[in-house]
This record gives structure tokens, sequence and C-alpha cells, in this order.
């Protein structure tokens, strides 16, 4: 749940307390107040009654005299005016019948819904009736009983509750429509910074938050601006660092190869001359001649050895012939070459030569790389590579059917992907491992701005690889 949606949701809540209270309070002083007009309508009622039997007391002329006259306008709507709405007054006079009238029963409002009726009772049970004496004499002449209707008392209550839930429910409205839109720019702030961190986890350690006026966000943007700029010269040195591997790698290969070339070549070559010069002086000697042929043979496959071996240490044609060339000679080296042989395919958009010599063997590896791991962790029938060049990017992506788990790609901690990622990493790229339909597709983005592109380092003499390692078997 968002943020901005609990703290609404945690407004109503606190309007509907205050809602539950306030109209607790309401149902409580309704109900009191039901009480005393009961009480006050039998206090009116006895006044009234007093004054007029006095009055005809007095007219007849006898203070001695019954009293029982002595309310003749009882029925008459001039004594409503002296009860409540909802309450009924029953008047008996000593030694007379009761009289009793109801004032305004069908004014007290619309019926109550049961269910308010029911925790309205239940609550506050039911208001009793108010007994007072009409005093004549000193003594007792009469007695007034008030007592307010049931339904009536239920119907006034819940007439009040009705306004106040009405008045209530459009307050809550309001209030969360001002609270969503208050609370809303008082949290701008933080989607600001949840971009903020999205864009620096992408690994855009560039990105700075601006300040804000609310002093907490403010500190959470300095901190966040702090921890970006320490990344992103982390991430520059750590950049610096691999690159300086690699080359140190590369410079490593270069030096064994060159030295594989010159000191392992040639005793392969001296042996291989050696062996043919024995076969020529054999003569008739024929277990001489065959022991002379199988160090031949065994000369033979060890230079061919040799070749793939300087071949995978130092790409012989990528300085001479650029990348192009030489990618399509790894290629199609790999022509046959799985359990199941399998159709490799290399496409080119765009001019690949005025890359970088870092860049430029740098995808040599890593395609180097992806063609062993896909056969050798699958059977693939199909392997397709394709890199597009852009003036600041270069984009490739290898696609293999052959049924390998991507997630288990992306997770694995195999040596093979970890170096992929870190030379991608070194040059400030982006490496995507996703499913591929049977298989898994590889795509690498490594950029390569125009002010940074300068031609690789290419030898005038363009002789093909081919004369220059076949020159070992000479």
């Amino acid at each position: 749940m968002g943020l901005l949606i609990g703290l609404i949701l945690r407004v109503l809540g606190v309007v509907m307390l205050c809602l539950a209270c306030a109209t607790a309070w309401v149902v409580a002083e309704v109900h009191q107040g039901i009480r005393e007009e009961t009480a006050a309508s039998a206090d009116r009622v006895v006044r009234e009654a007093q004054e007029l039997a006095w009055r005809e007391l007095t007219w007849r002329g006898s203070a001695g005299r019954s009293a029982k006259y002595a309310f003749p306008d009882w029925r008459s709507s001039h004594t409503l005016r002296f009860i409540s709405p909802g309450n009924c007054v029953a008047l008996t006079w000593e030694g007379e019948a009761t009289l009793q009238q109801c004032s305004g029963l069908e004014t007290a409002g619309r019926p109550a819904p049961a269910w308010f009726e029911m925790l309205y009772r239940g609550a506050f049970g039911v208001i009793p009736p108010i007994r007072r004496a009409v005093i004549l004499n000193r003594r007792e002449a009469g007695i007034v009983v008030t007592t307010p209707d049931r339904g009536a008392a239920v119907r006034q209550v819940w007439r009040q509750v009705r306004v106040l839930m009405a008045a209530a429910a459009a307050m809550a409205g309001g209030i969360a429509i001002l609270a969503t839109f208050v609370i809303g720019v008082a949290l701008q702030p933080a989607r600001v910074i949840t971009r903020g961190l999205g864009k620096m986890e992408r690994g855009d350690h560039s990105t700075r938050l601006p300040p804000f006026r609310a002093g907490e966000f403010d500190r959470i943007a300095r901190a966040v601006n702090a921890l970006s700029e320490r990344l992103q010269h982390t991430t520059a040195e750590r950049m610096a660092l691999t690159r300086r591997l690699f080359a140190v790698q590369e410079e490593e290969r270069r030096a064994l190869a060159r030295e594989l070339h010159d000191e392992f070549g040639q005793c392969l070559t001296a042996t291989g001359a050696l062996a043919s010069a024995i076969e020529a002086e054999a003569g008739e000697r024929s277990e001489l001649r065959d022991d002379a042929r199988s160090i031949s043979r065994i000369t033979r496959h060890m230079m061919g050895t040799l070749k793939g071996a300087l071949a995978r240490l130092r790409p012989p044609d990528l300085d001479e012939f650029g990348l192009e060339h030489s990618l399509r000679r790894l290629v199609s080296t790999w022509e046959g070459r799985s359990a199941k042989p399998a159709a490799f395919n290399l496409s080119f958009a765009g001019d690949f030569s005025t890359l970088s010599a870092p860049v430029a063997l740098s995808i040599y590896r890593i395609v180097q790389e992806c063609l062993t791991n896909a056969v050798r962790h699958g059977k693939p029938t199909q392997v397709n590579v394709s890199l597009v060049r852009t003036p600041d990017m270069v984009t490739l992506g290898i696609v293999d059917d052959g049924g390998g788990d991507a997630a288990l790609v992306e997770t694995g901690s195999g040596h093979g992907v970890l170096g992929i990622r870190e030379r991608i990493g070194a040059l400030g790229g982006t490496l995507a491992i996703v499913p591929a339909q049977g298989g898994v597709r590889i795509e690498a983005t490594i950029p390569c701005p125009s002010e940074a592109i300068h031609s690789s380092p290419r030898n005038d003499r363009k002789v093909p690889p081919e004369m220059k390692l076949e020159g070992l078997a000479a």
C-alpha cells in the first residue's frame, strides 16, 4: 500500500472515530434533553393546573369545594402548548377519572431503522415516567404523570443523528479531498527521491536530487546526493581498475602467445624438420621410418593445438583486419564443433572500422565466451550473433536455441558470465540475459561516444594470419 493511500486511510479513520464519538455524544445529549423536556412538561402542566384550579375555585367563591371542575379545558388545544412534542401527560384529579393528552407524536420525525432503535434502547433503555403532585390548600389534589412516547423518543434521536451523519459525511468527503491534495503535495519529494534512487539502482550514479523545503526531505536528499557522489567516484575507480586488469590480462596473453610462438613453435618446427630428415635417411629401415612418421604426425597435431591456443590467447587478425573479419573467422571456426551440428549466423549493421582497440577486443572476447558457453552448456541447432553500431552505442545480441535457462544463467556463479559482466561494466555498458524461443538471449550495450573513437592500430602489411601461423610448420 502506498504512503499516500495509507495516510488518507488513516485520516479517514480518525474522521470516522471522531464521527462515532460525536454521534454518541449527540445521542446522549438528545436522550438527556428528552428527559429534561419530559420533566419540564410535567412541571408546566402542574403549574397550569394549579393556576386554573385556583381561578376556578375563586370564581365559584368557595375554597372548600372540590376541585374536580378546576381544569375544564384540559383537552383543549390551549393545553398542548405546555406539553413538549413526543410526550403524553395524564392528569388524575382526586376522585376523578384520569385524563390524558399527547402532543406532537406525528411530528417527531421519520421512523428510525430497527438496528438503530435496538442499539439506542440497549445503550440508554426506556425513559421512566415523571410523576408530579398538584397541591391545593396544602394537600394533594391531583397527580400529573408525564411519559415520553418510546417511538417518538427514538425518532427524535434518529433525526438528530441523521442530520449529524449527513454533515459529517460531507465533512469527511471534503477532508478526504483536501487531505489527498495536501498530503500529495507534501509527499511529492518522496516520489522525486524514489525516482532518483531508482536511477541509482540502474547504475546512473550522476543523479542528483534538488533541495526541498521540508527539512526532513532535504536532509534525505543531501544524504542521497552524498551517496550518489561516492558511488560515482567508487564506480569510476572500479571501472578504471577493471579496465587496467583486462589490459594487463591481454598483455600477459600477448606475452604468453609470443613466448609460445617463438620458443615452443620453433621447437616444434625443428622437431618436424628433424623427423622429416630421419624419414628421408631411414632407407630400408622401416621401423625407423615409421617412428619418424609418427613423430611428424604428433608434431603436426601439436602444431594445430598451438595454433588454436595462440588464436585464443591473442586474436591474430584483430589488429590487422579489424573486428568484423575477426568475428567472421571466429564464428566460422565453430561450425561443426558442437556435439550436434549447429548453424552459426553473424550479422553487422553500421561501421565498426573506427572502434577503439579496447572496445573491439572486449566485443571479441564477449562473443567468444558466449559462443563457448552456448556450445558447452547446451545443444543448439542455431546460434545468431548480431551487432548494431550507432554513433554513440554498440548493441550486441547473441541468441541460441540450446535449451538453457535464462534465470540460471543470470544468477549463476560461473566465471564466463562474470567475466562478460565485468568487461561490459568496465566499459560503462549494460548486460541483459533474457529467455528466448528454445534458449537464451544475451543483450549487451556498450557506449562508444564519437569523441572517444579512434582507429585501432593496424599493420600496414596486410599479411593473412594463416600464413604467419603456417610458417611455424615450415
